[in-house]
């Protein structure tokens, strides 16, 4: 099983990562990994994150604290 990100400005369109993601091999580990670079990752344009594992999403996320 690989957990992946999704990177997505507020409409749901896919944009580029200011933060390289990787693929990681539990739910914890991606979660932990956004939990320390979110900031980086919304001043670089993203506004909200999806997580899949594998090809499944599981929730989207807000990555603007006021949201």
């Amino acid at each position: 099983m690989a957990w992946t990100w999704r990177f997505e400005k507020s409409d749901g369109a896919e944009t580029a990562p200011a933060v390289e993601p990787e693929e990681w091999t539990t739910q914890g580990d991606a979660e932990s990994w956004i939990g320390e670079v979110w900031k980086d990752l919304l001043e670089g344009g993203a506004d909200q994150a999806t997580l899949f594992e594998d090809d499944t999403k599981i929730y989207t996320m807000s990555l603007n604290a006021e949201a």
